[in-house]
């Protein structure tokens, strides 16, 4: 799977030692929420598909309904949960961010307004377009829009200094937005890779126990047979599923912010050649 691409600029030092603690932050975040799906996958797997309901016999060896035949599945099969409930809650996580910071307006229809205000020379109306966008291709437009409106009374520096002022003020908010909209999408393609793995190797776990069951002397041991199948199937039926959720999820994701970069990217061109053209 290919990674998002952007142009943006990196941030300073400064910026950067002041993100270490968040980052931290959200890496303690991260690990607890992970241990928490992790807890719950054990509990569902314990108490929930291993319900004394869900079985023929008092040893749990012959289901009666779907959830016991996963309950069949073996010790691979809480872990495929977890993994599970860990895609469903990063999911949500990203598409909260994600559509936030897509904004209320499309990004071409707010660089066609920004672009009007400006050839009227109107900045405070392309700054009040930015606050109605309130997603990242407006937080980065406003912050240079500020900066645009400073060098229009800057008698300092020449056109060529100005409109590389814009530009730079343009790269450091774009530096700052781009992080917001990619964090936390490793544990997507971490997981479309990982699932399909774990569900591999439960269905090997699984055929073991078959063939062990097949190789004894005299009959096979039938029930043997029938559980170690069932492991093998259940481990790649949520292997593979869980994959696919991963998969569809990451690309969904990567899409819409490949999108909102573009946005961010044409409306930082347009705000400097604006600016050349009307101050020259």
């Amino acid at each position: 799977m290919a990674e998002v691409k952007t142009a943006a600029a990196k941030p300073s030092n400064a910026q950067g030692n002041a993100g270490k603690p968040k980052n931290s932050s959200n890496f303690g975040i991260n690990f607890i929420l992970v241990l928490c799906c992790i807890a719950a996958g054990i509990l569902i797997y314990s108490f929930v598909l291993g319900n004394a309901g869900n079985f023929q016999d008092a040893l749990k060896e012959k289901p009666k309904n779907f959830m016991g035949t996963m309950y069949s599945g073996g010790f691979v099969v809480p872990i495929l949960m977890a993994t599970l409930l860990t895609l469903l809650c990063f999911i949500v996580e990203r598409a909260l961010t994600v559509f936030k910071a897509k904004g209320k307006m499309d990004g071409g229809e707010f660089v066609r307004k920004v672009q009007y205000h400006l050839a009227n020379k109107n900045v405070d109306a392309a700054i009040a377009e930015c606050d109605k966008q309130s997603g990242s291709v407006g937080n980065v437009m406003r912050s240079g829009l500020v900066k645009y409106r400073e060098m229009t009374t800057n008698n300092e520096l020449d056109t060529e200094q100005k409109v590389l002022s814009i530009q730079n003020e343009i790269e450091e908010s774009t530096a700052l937005e781009l992080p917001v909209l990619e964090k936390n999408l490793v544990f997507l393609s971490t997981i479309a890779s990982c699932a399909t793995l774990l569900g591999l190797f439960g269905t090997v776990m699984g055929m073991i126990r078959s063939f062990s069951a097949m190789s004894q002397a005299g009959a096979p041991d039938a029930t043997a047979l029938a559980s170690g199948i069932s492991e093998a199937l259940i481990n790649t039926a949520l292997g593979i599923s869980t994959s696919f959720i991963a998969i569809i999820a990451y690309n969904f994701f990567t899409t819409i912010i490949d999108g909102i970069t573009y946005s961010i990217d044409e409306s930082g061109f347009t705000l400097t050649q604006v600016f050349a053209a009307n101050y020259k």
